[in-house]
């Protein structure tokens, strides 16, 4: 399980804030939908001053997930080798997803979170935590490289049915030395 501690040493480089309304025009869902199934998702900006990453996960036609992620842009972060989120979490297993590439379909490093529900906390993810999948499948692929980052996803899935939500403030990447 990931840790939630601060690690003082290290150096922070923001990837992702969540903080206006402008902040999550580059997302976008990307749900089973694609594949027949009725899960649907969507990040939203809350007045409190973070997203919301909403929606309901249905299993009817094979389905069973539910994702958000940008557009490609450069996430690079040399020599990273955690990511910390701030999120609040309902109780529910998340993935978050970072892809190397500019395709739509392919590839994508995963790493599995559990926030506590209904509270604020920062989880911490180490690089070797990150595995490659495929259509939720694990697929041969080297280590990620954080200083190849395209995309920044969150998603929900392994049969976990019913409404969600998942509330993020940040993303940071997290080195010793700097970024």
């Amino acid at each position: 399980m990931p840790e939630a501690r601060r690690s003082p040493a290290a150096d922070s480089r923001l990837l992702v804030a969540l903080d206006t309304p402008a902040s999550v025009l580059a997302w976008s869902a990307v749900d089973d939908a694609v594949m027949g199934g009725l899960s649907s998702s969507q990040l939203l900006f809350a007045a409190a001053g973070h997203a919301d990453f909403t929606g309901s996960v249905s299993l009817a036609n094979n389905g069973g997930f539910a994702s958000v992620r940008t557009a490609p842009d450069d996430y690079s972060a040399p020599g990273a080798r955690t990511f910390r989120l701030a999120v609040r979490g309902d109780g529910r297993r998340y993935k978050l997803n970072l892809r190397t590439d500019d395709a739509y379909d392919g590839p994508s490093y995963q790493a599995v979170f559990s926030p506590p529900a209904g509270e604020w906390s920062e989880i911490v993810l180490a690089i070797a935590d990150f595995t490659a999948r495929h259509r939720g499948r694990p697929v041969d692929a080297p280590p990620l490289d954080p200083a190849r980052m395209r995309r920044v996803g969150l998603m929900i899935a392994d049969r976990q049915a019913g409404s969600f939500k998942l509330s993020i403030r940040w993303l940071r990447a997290e080195a010793p030395g700097s970024l």
